[in-house]
């Protein structure tokens, strides 16, 4: 039986080294294999000069073989099965690992013939079997996956960690083009399907690991600048696509609410993915809606540069009385325009689109928005979604990458690519589907229940069912559950309260529910939730209160209610969802002239000059809120006593186009107001980052760097007439 292991060993061996001899791919995982083979090539010989008699003296050689014989074979298959259509991350992965096994194995066997020779008189194949060895020693058989894994343990890193091996992984499997990127984000979905029908935890992970990877790698190729430009212009972060980054000549919107170039997600679907690539949320419907606003802004972009879509179409301004005011906002915010933030947490894969999609801040945000603008907006955002009733944009879309708009002032150029993905979950699917009145009455009497546990129930229904289905919220809107969701709001049970307010939330997304809940009293008991909630149940009411906000007439009536100070103390002590929402939402506040001595006064500047940290993760959100105060005595003061000038000068040298943009606002509104804070400003080194600013930042950021330059100046000269 030992003999016969050997024995079909060697046939294996044969076999396979024919096999790789017959191979043409130059692909990365034929070319390991055939190397392989080749080692192999001097471990045969020296099997088959082994004398029978010695195979069945030594016990461990014929199990070292059998080892070998599997992972040859498995090698083998594997290289049948094999098609350059496969996810080339994973074919490596898949073969390095078969590497390890035959290395591992023939090492093995390698160290038994060495000793079986060295007892053995007439050694002349020892040396065969040491030259061997060496050469299997000096085999890496794990290149491309040590790179793999430390780029991914760097994810939650910053980026520049693992910066060397995203470059190795991208260059050796030649992932450097949009269009090989795409192919093989198509390739690594359609493995993952296959792996999630077998149920295959184990591949489930790996899989789910190369999706994080390719995220990885996404962000390295827009941030090294591999992404290329046009004429020597480079297209900016955000009107590139999130699946393929090439640039949107074709913005459209999926019904996770997230925004892609319609070639690309065109190719997505037709190869039966019905998953939203960046959100990794259940697609309910396949078709893709125009984002008007996005393309109008790509158009002004364009126009701004001389430059003609690379496909040489002209791309159309749509609407263009209605997005003619899109200049004072940032693109951020009008990529993302989900349902609004259907639900915000975790469990509920609501993306937070509208929420983030109003992100905080963009190019100029710190000028307010007039009346005007905010209709125009909401007009833009209704006409987008007016497409299809079924376009789900949810809460976390509304900060992936959606449509909406929000009532943030920024520049042309500034679609923010937060994109916060919460993968729905298999036991909410059921509830994507449109309900009854009838079956809404009944909850809706369970709301009224003196049972907290039928409240509770209902409440979470109604909160799933609001999810993501537009009809839906209308129906639970027109059944009168908004009236009974806001009383859960004072409930004592903080899962039912988290349940009711979440719901107000999903429902919130609908206009006409928008403006029924609001008319019901629903600030105060929000901001209730705010001061005693769960920290979910607080997020999703920062989050409500920001929806609220977007009807301009209730902007200074939150202003007047205890929200102000609520947002700014979940600003401060709330957890890092909590404390975006809150910057969220007193940005959207800021807006209105009247909010923003109460938000400075409440302390909110402390709390925001201590996140201009960039290991905080809102340094573009926070310096954006803070351009809004500074145009207030009581902001810039606050800013000044709090020690933000030092943090702001080094923003405008080494922080995001968006961020350098706000901060020479900040700085600008302080050195214009004041001499005392100009001399701050010049004693923190800011004259070089200006310099650079002024000549390679936005449109808007050269503008302001501009200004304070020759504000400077004119202080400087002022001061020389005054010596002379």
């Amino acid at each position: 039986m030992e003999t016969n292991s050997v024995r079909c060993l060697t046939n294996s061996l044969s076999r396979f080294i024919h096999l790789m001899s017959c191979q043409t791919w130059k692909s990365m995982p034929t070319q390991y294999l055939k190397s392989m083979a080749a080692l192999l090539k001097h471990l045969k010989p020296l099997l088959d000069d082994i004398d029978d008699e010695k195979i069945d003296s030594y016990s461990n050689l014929w199990k070292a073989c059998e080892n070998l014989d599997k992972s040859v074979n498995a090698a083998g298959d594997f290289i049948e099965r094999w098609s350059p259509k496969r996810s080339k991350i994973l074919s490596v992965l898949q073969t390095e690992q078969l590497l390890t096994k035959i290395r591992s194995s023939s090492l093995e066997i390698c160290g038994i013939l060495c000793r079986l020779l060295r007892t053995s008189s007439g050694s002349s194949g020892l040396a065969g079997v040491q030259h061997c060895v060496q050469e299997l020693q000096s085999w890496d058989t794990e290149r491309i996956s040590k790179h793999i894994e430390q780029a991914l343990k760097s994810k939650n890193e910053e980026l520049v960690s693992c910066n060397e091996h995203l470059a190795e992984i991208v260059g050796s499997l030649g992932l450097v083009s949009n269009e090989e990127l795409l192919t093989e984000s198509i390739a690594v979905e359609k493995e993952r399907m296959k792996v999630e029908s077998s149920k295959s935890n184990e591949e489930m992970d790996q899989i789910n690991q190369i999706v994080d990877l390719l995220d990885l790698i996404r962000q390295y190729t827009l941030k090294s600048g591999l992404s290329g430009s046009m004429n020597g212009v480079t297209i900016p972060v955000y009107f590139r696509c999130p699946l393929s980054l090439d640039f949107m000549s074709d913005p459209v919107i999926v019904a996770s609410g997230t925004t892609f170039e319609r070639s690309s997600i065109q190719k997505w679907l037709e190869n039966g993915l019905k998953v939203c690539p960046k959100t990794r949320q259940y697609l309910s419907h396949i078709n893709l809606i125009p984002n008007y606003t996005v393309k109008a802004l790509i158009a002004n972009w364009l126009d701004d540069n001389n430059l003609k879509s690379p496909d040489g179409s002209e791309i159309d301004k749509v609407n263009q009385e209605e997005t003619s005011q899109t200049d004072n906002f940032s693109s951020q915010d009008i990529i993302r325009t989900d349902s609004f933030r259907c639900s915000v947490h975790s469990s509920d894969s609501m993306s937070r689109s509208s929420l983030e999609a109003v992100d905080v801040g963009g190019p100029s945000l710190s000028e307010e928005v007039s009346s005007s603008t905010c209709r125009s907006i909401e007009h833009s955002y209704t006409h987008s979604r007016s497409h299809s009733a079924a376009s789900v944009l949810s809460s976390s879309d509304i900060i992936s990458e959606g449509t909406l708009l929000s009532t943030s002032k920024v520049g042309k150029g500034s679609l923010d690519d937060y994109s916060r993905a919460i993968s729905l979950r298999s036991a909410d699917s059921g509830y994507d589907e449109t309900t009854t009145s009838v079956h809404v009455d009944e909850l809706v009497q369970n709301l009224k229940s003196p049972s907290n546990a039928l409240q509770n129930a209902a409440a979470l229904e109604l909160r799933l069912l609001a999810k993501h289905n537009m009809e839906n919220r209308v129906i639970i809107g027109k059944c009168g559950a908004v009236g009974p969701l806001v009383s859960l709001l004072r409930s004592d049970a903080k899962v039912t309260q988290e349940h009711a307010v979440t719901a107000l939330l999903n429902l919130s997304l609908n206009e006409e529910n928008k403006a029924m809940i609001a008319l019901t009293g629903v600030i105060e008991p929000l901001v209730h939730v705010l001061k005693s909630g769960s920290d979910a149940a607080k997020e999703n009411s920062a989050a409500t209160l920001f929806s609220l906000s977007l009807l301009e007439d209730y902007k200074s009536k939150i202003g007047r209610s205890g929200a102000v100070r609520a947002l700014v103390n979940l600003l401060g002590r709330g957890t890092s969802r909590g404390r975006k929402d809150a910057a969220t939402a007193l940005f959207n506040l800021s807006i209105c002239h009247d909010n923003k001595a109460p938000i400075v006064k409440a302390g909110a500047v402390k709390y925001l000059v201590q996140l201009l940290d960039p290991s905080k993760g809102m340094v573009d959100k926070s310096v954006a809120l803070l351009a809004n105060l500074s145009t207030i005595p009581e902001g810039r003061l606050a800013i000044a006593r709090e020690k933000g000038i030092p943090l702001l000068v080094e923003i405008v040298d080494v922080g995001s186009q968006r961020g350098k943009e706000n901060a020479a606002s900040v700085l600008l509104q302080l050195c214009l107001n004041s001499s005392k804070f100009c001399t701050l400003v010049l004693e923190e080194g800011a004259v070089p980052p200006l310099v650079a600013l002024s000549q390679s930042g936005t449109p808007r950021a050269k503008e302001k760097a501009q200004q304070l330059l020759s504000h400077f100046r004119n202080q400087r000269e002022g001061t020389s007439k005054k010596r002379s």
